[in-house]
């Protein structure tokens, strides 16, 4: 069970702690616990509580009612709410508490009604992406710990393969590689941009986490790719990115350098001729429209 502050829930939630502090002691909705120095905490509970409150009031219910509702009276409002609202912070509120129930099932369910109504495409800008920055920052905060990080990760990463799969190639895509830098784990921005260049019928070759520079070598000289991709978010560190983009650069001089992710993300950097940077991962939609444009050669 974790400990959350009243800054956490604020975070997780959105309401402001003054307002939480406020419908504690009008409404009795929360209690919180002290530690042996008399430090007020929450509980798993108390951020269930407040994350189903925060849907529900967002959507326009009173908190004097939703304060008189029993526990399965709550559940069942935010359960229909979640249902018949596609309003992209309600999603990703009803993510997150899927999230710190780790109730796979429910996380399913709503990835699986947004993908339907607004595409695979839509769902991971407008919901996913949002909310796996939002639980990243929170877990780099203390806020939620790595076991719950690591399983909204791994179901995503799970719906990213399928959609991979379902894509195919043309004889005349441009060959793609895409890797992550030794050290570097965060896998989800590179799989989401092998969706997206596979989508439009691209050769990927999918080299994944954290790869070591001689195997970069082996397979570049094998296949010279086109295009090298690889996003930056945490390896290498922000003062080592300049020096080893352009080695890459360099070393790959017959290919272009994309490169993407927080570690370049609104930096100015003196970087090769033949290397772009990409400050969002959407930015690979106007690169393969240019691609598209380009007449192919017979």
């Amino acid at each position: 069970m974790s400990n959350y502050s009243i800054k956490d829930l604020e975070q997780l939630s959105g309401i402001k702690a003054h307002t939480l502090r406020i419908w504690e002691q009008r409404y009795n909705l929360l209690s919180p616990k002290r530690t042996d120095t008399n430090i007020r905490y929450y509980d798993d509970s108390d951020l269930r509580l407040i994350l189903n409150v925060a849907l529900l009031n967002d959507n326009g219910y009173k908190i004097s009612k939703i304060a008189s509702m029993d526990d399965v009276t709550l559940r069942e409002e935010v359960m229909k709410l979640s249902e018949r609202s596609f309003a992209y912070n309600d999603q990703i509120h009803a993510l997150t508490l899927s999230m710190i129930e780790m109730d796979e099932e429910r996380f399913e369910k709503i990835l699986n009604s947004n993908i339907k109504k607004l595409g695979f495409e839509q769902t991971m800008l407008n919901i996913i992406y949002p909310f796996m920055g939002k639980i990243g920052v929170l877990w780099q905060t203390g806020a939620i710990n790595p076991g719950q990080e690591h399983f909204i990760s791994n179901l995503v990463r799970q719906k990213m393969i399928v959609a991979i799969d379902s894509q195919t190639t043309k004889s005349t895509g441009k060959k793609f590689l895409l890797y992550l830098p030794d050290g570097e784990l965060h896998e989800i921005s590179l799989l989401f941009a092998y969706y997206l260049i596979k989508s439009k019928g691209h050769k990927v070759l999918y080299l994944g986490q954290s790869t070591p520079t001689e195997d970069l070598n082996y397979v570049c000289q094998v296949h010279k790719p086109d295009y090298i991709l690889t996003v930056l978010t945490t390896a290498p560190i922000l003062e080592e990115v300049e020096s080893y983009v352009n080695s890459i650069a360099d070393r790959f001089s017959y290919s272009k350098i994309l490169v993407t992710g927080h570690q370049v993300l609104s930096q100015e950097f003196s970087f090769a001729s033949n290397v772009q940077q990409l400050n969002y991962i959407r930015d690979i939609h106007g690169l393969l429209e240019e691609i598209e444009s380009v007449p192919q050669e017979k």
